[in-house]
C-alpha cells in the first residue's frame, strides 16, 4: 500500500494534500520533530539516505523528493489528473510553477533562512538572497493576478508544490503577506478546497493553517 510518511511542520504535507485531491486509498504515518533540535527523529532519518522530508513507501520501493513523488503518484494512481496535457495551453506555466517551487524559491526561502542575523547589508550574501526572495514574492504575487492557480485554470500539482512555501514553511520565519492580496485570496480559495482541510487536519492537528 502507498503510505506516506509525514513529518509534523514540513514540506510532506504536500504529498498528503496531493493523496486527498486525488481521492486515493493510503496509509499516513505521522511523525513528531524532536524536542531538543526541532528536526526529524532517527526513526525518520533511516527512512532515506537523505533523512529528510518527505519520503513515501509502496511495496518495496521508498521514494524521496517532493517533485519525484508528485511525479510518481500521478502518474501511476492519478488517471491523469492535476496535470496539463502538453496540448493544454497551461502546460508550460504549470511546468514552470511546479519546478520553480523547489529549485528556485524554495531553496531561496532556505538560505534566507540559514543567513537571517548574518550582518545584513554588510554581508554580501545576504543582499543577494534577500533580494532574491523579493523578486520571488513579487512574481508570486503577479502570477496570482494573472490566473487563478500557479498552473493556469485549474488547480495541478504546481499549486500542490507551492503552498507550503506560501504557508507552512512561513513558520520558521517572521513574514507578513498583508502586502499581497492576490496571496491572500489566492490562499482563501485553497483554503476552502475539501481535499485540503482534510489533508491539513490530518497532517497538522490542532494547528491552524497559516493562509493569512
Amino acid at each position: 500500500m502507498l503510505t506516506v510518511h509525514h513529518l509534523g511542520i514540513s514540506q510532506s504535507e504536500r504529498i498528503v494534500w496531493l493523496c486527498e485531491e486525488l481521492g486515493l486509498d493510503y496509509q499516513l504515518k505521522r511523525y513528531d520533530r524532536r524536542a531538543d533540535n526541532r528536526l526529524a527523529p532517527d526513526e525518520y532519518k533511516a527512512l532515506h539516505p537523505m533523512g529528510i522530508a518527505p519520503v513515501i513507501t509502496d511495496g518495496n520501493l521508498v521514494l524521496g523528493e517532493s517533485g519525484a513523488i508528485c511525479d510518481y503518484i500521478v502518474a501511476k494512481y492519478g488517471n491523469g489528473r492535476l496535470v496539463p496535457k502538453p496540448t493544454d495551453k497551461d502546460f508550460a506555466d504549470h511546468l514552470f510553477w511546479f519546478h520553480w517551487s523547489n529549485g528556485t524559491f524554495m531553496t531561496t526561502l532556505m538560505m534566507q533562512l540559514v543567513l537571517a542575523g548574518g550582518g545584513g547589508a554588510a554581508n554580501p550574501a545576504s543582499v543577494f538572497v534577500n533580494d532574491r526572495s523579493q523578486r520571488g514574492w513579487a512574481m508570486v504575487e503577479k502570477r496570482l493576478g494573472e490566473a487563478p492557480f500557479f498552473g493556469g485554470q485549474s488547480l495541478t500539482t504546481a499549486d500542490i508544490m507551492m503552498v507550503y512555501c506560501l504557508t507552512t514553511s512561513r513558520a520558521f520565519r517572521n513574514l507578513s503577506i498583508e502586502a499581497f492580496p492576490n496571496l491572500r485570496a489566492y490562499l482563501a480559495r485553497i483554503g476552502a478546497r475539501p481535499a485540503y482541510q482534510r489533508a491539513m487536519a490530518k497532517a497538522e492537528p490542532g494547528m491552524t493553517p497559516m493562509l493569512a
